[in-house]
């Protein structure tokens, strides 16, 4: 076989503090990442019996996530005549049970492994659940259908939940085989999981590109306007410097601070403000006065 490194993962969990490598450790011992020699170790706060937690400033950033996106939540209750106000509710919703998930799947607290396993399965399971519902939230704005309608929320949430359960499956199955049919993920080359890989890192990237397009589209050709754009534009460097951080930068952050952080909790932070950003942005152009896309009609 070729030495491809598609849907390797080996590299990013040696490097950085990602869900998906909770899957992936062949010795899911409660003390998480931590014996795993090959990267920076986090040290975190000591604990009784050699326990330790880990990433605090994660937890406490996704705590500050959990309640930033409840105050959206009332605030676009409070947009009554908002196009796609119910739709982005739903999205903020999704992002909630992200942020809960990610303080037990990235936050490294002393859990069982199949406890941290069922966490990281969901955690997964929402990001692309997530995506595709941000994305469907750019096609709303095109009032193909009526926004908010039962039959509007029943595509948006029944295709992000076909998603879910699919991605959910294949990583509890991983996790914690199942059928063993993922079990080749444990094998040389270490880590590789092709499926995740394209469910976990591709398909939501493709997701945000047509959602960033879509959006770009009805604000400059339909809206006519420029300055939402600035708000979009914003959300997604936010969100790309996150991914920066934790991938890239995420070693030489762990390495410099002798394990007591890494690149996980910038990635938290910029997530957390490019969603913020993002709503800024839903918020500007579904103010009363832009002109509304006529229903079933493009631009």
């Amino acid at each position: 076989m070729g030495s491809t490194q598609f849907g390797n993962f080996h590299d990013f969990c040696r490097d950085s503090t990602l869900p998906i490598c909770n899957l992936l450790s062949d010795k899911h011992s409660q003390s998480g990442p931590w014996d795993n020699s090959d990267n920076c170790q986090l040290k975190g706060i000591s604990l009784s019996n050699g326990k330790r937690l880990g990433n605090l400033g994660s937890i406490l950033l996704c705590a500050i996530a959990i309640l930033t996106s409840l105050y959206l939540l009332y605030r676009s209750e409070r947009k009554r005549a908002a196009v796609g106000r119910r739709e982005m509710q739903v999205f903020l919703l999704c992002y909630i049970v992200i942020s809960i998930c990610e303080i037990f799947s990235v936050g490294e607290f002393p859990l069982d492994s199949t406890v941290r396993i069922a966490f990281t399965a969901i955690h997964i399971g929402f990001i692309i659940a997530t995506t595709w519902i941000l994305m469907l939230n750019a096609i709303v704005g095109y009032q193909l259908l009526d926004d908010g309608t039962p039959l509007s929320l029943a595509l948006v949430v029944g295709s992000a939940a076909i998603l879910l359960v699919g991605t959910g499956y294949i990583a509890l199955d991983t996790g914690l085989h199942w059928t063993g049919y993922w079990d080749s993920s444990y094998d040389l080359p270490k880590n590789r999981h092709i499926a995740l890989y394209v469910l976990y890192q591709l398909a939501p990237l493709v997701f945000l590109v047509v959602y960033f397009v879509l959006e770009a589209i009805l604000v400059i050709k339909v809206l006519g306007e420029r300055r939402p754009m600035l708000y979009l534009a914003a959300a997604a460097i936010l969100f790309a410097a996150g991914q920066v951080f934790n991938y890239v930068v995420s070693r030489y952050i762990c390495d410099g601070t002798n394990g007591k952080i890494d690149g996980a909790l910038f990635e938290t932070l910029f997530t957390l403000l490019a969603v913020v950003v993002n709503w800024a942005f839903w918020s500007s152009i579904t103010e009363d006065d832009w002109p509304s896309v006529p229903p079933n009609q493009f631009p």
